[in-house]
């Protein structure tokens, strides 16, 4: 990174801090004017787009301003400790010295790191690709512990849990976020295992958020989570707003429950509980069990791609669809672009959603596990496909995949039912020939189709 762009970022977090700490003595007075002094901090040819849409929010009083308001009734500690962490940290200073690290060392650098703490989960849901690590696989603390440290060195900041259910090893998740007060912590959860004590902990702890798994209303979700889970969720996420503290929610979309999940009802339902985010996950056909009549048709990824779109327009919660929104990330952000995941054998992934690997974090480090050649092959792969309405190497470009494993000679790390490139690849090749036509247009329509200019990489 040279001088000019290191004074840059500590510029900006240090507006930023000043801007935080200002809002902070009164935000309901004080919010109207931090653009102002934001735009004294800065120069003004500085992120020009996104102060924009910062003011214009906050001028109009919209939504989104709706969603700020929220953020501010959240616990003070949490808010204060979530705005160092997540915005300070991790997306100012963090992403800085992973540009510095991925330019020096030639390869991908995360903006955030997926954990498996354990494969153990308290539920079998169907179509979960968790499920075929088994029962039995743990990564210690220590280990943990060592990731986040090699991952800081980095300029990571962001730390995901998965599993498995996460919270089955609630004290060391507690533990970890004790000692790496820096960094934020976030778990996908079944939500099953939120009582009032580990309220009580998050409180303490303050940078640890929980990511809800819902499929959709009780019908729905039950049919694939199991009878009552939809109520215990629902029990989760009220004590969460009790105590003032923040989550989301988690929903994989699928055939069967992507109008209820895309639907107004299901968005006012979650908005109510007290969910600040809503993250969206393609069906993914992944393990020997793969239910391939999950996958969405065509005509049900585009409502999903246009009801989401619209919704982000009018509702005070912040939605992102992996699939349906790579054009905002620059299209596939796996394979340490912007993250990577490693399983609880220890086995470093470049998804978490293609389990083909050449490296394990308990035999080389971090940063070597990056310049692997799975991840090398990610890294000069991206994106895979000019049209970032086809992302996925797996899902929408499978001829991509087939040739990365087999080139890599990276090893399928399924230790129930180990599964060949080829084998998944031809279960998804269907699904990528019916949507190639679909997304095409789509992507047409939203002013994308620039041919084969050079802005676009690889078809």
């Amino acid at each position: 990174m040279s001088i000019a762009e290191k004074a840059k970022s500590a510029a900006i977090s240090a507006a930023v801090t000043q801007a935080l700490a200002y809002l902070e003595k009164d935000p309901e007075t004080n919010i109207p004017k931090v653009m102002n002094l934001v735009d004294k901090l800065v120069p003004e040819d500085w992120y020009v787009a996104q102060r924009q849409a910062f003011r214009k929010s906050i001028e109009e009083k919209n939504h989104w301003y709706d969603l700020i308001m929220k953020v501010y009734a959240l616990d003070p500690g949490v808010r204060k400790a979530f705005f160092r962490n997540f915005i300070v940290n991790a997306s100012l200073q963090g992403s800085a010295t992973q540009e510095e690290v991925s330019r020096k060392e030639n390869c991908n650098v995360p903006w955030a790191i997926l954990l498996d703490p354990t494969s153990a989960c308290n539920m079998h849901c169907t179509g979960c690709w968790a499920a075929e690590y088994g029962n039995r696989l743990n990564l210690t603390f220590e280990e943990l512990d060592s990731i986040v440290s090699q991952g800081k060195e980095l300029g990571t900041y962001m730390y995901i849990f998965t599993g498995g259910e996460p919270l089955v090893r609630k004290a060391d998740i507690l533990k970890l976020c004790e000692k790496h007060s820096d960094c934020e912590f976030l778990s996908f959860t079944n939500g099953t295992l939120i009582d009032e004590a580990f309220c009580q902990e998050m409180l303490r702890v303050k940078n640890f958020v929980p990511a809800i798994s819902l499929e959709g209303f009780s019908e729905a979700n039950d049919g694939r989570r199991g009878s009552g889970d939809f109520e215990k969720v629902m029990h989760a996420m009220k004590l969460l707003k009790d105590y003032k503290l923040p989550f989301g929610i988690s929903t994989c979309y699928t055939s069967k429950n992507y109008a209820d999940v895309s639907s107004e009802k299901f968005y006012d339902m979650i908005i109510e509980a007290g969910a600040l985010f809503i993250w969206f996950f393609h069906y993914m056909p992944v393990g020997s069990g793969a239910a391939t009549e999950l996958l969405p048709t065509p005509e049900q990824r585009t409502e999903m791609y246009r009801r989401i779109r619209a919704f982000r327009g009018s509702k005070p919660i912040f939605a992102m669809d992996f699939q349906n929104d790579a054009e905002y990330v620059g299209g596939c952000i796996a394979g340490g672009r912007r993250y990577l995941h490693i399983n609880a054998r220890g086995d470093v992934e470049p998804c978490v959603f293609i389990h083909y690997s050449n490296v394990n974090i308990r035999d080389c480090s971090l940063l070597d596990a990056l310049k692997s050649p799975i991840f090398m092959a990610y890294h000069d792969g991206q994106p895979f496909n000019k049209n970032m309405l086809r992302p996925c190497p797996m899902l929408e470009n499978p001829e991509k995949l087939r040739a990365m494993v087999k080139e890599t000679g990276a090893k399928s790390t399924d230790y129930e039912s180990p599964e060949a490139a080829d084998t998944l690849c031809d279960r998804t090749t269907p699904y990528a020939e019916n949507w190639k036509a679909t997304a095409d247009r789509l992507w047409a329509e939203s002013g994308h189709d620039c041919g084969a200019c050079a802005g676009c990489a690889k078809e």
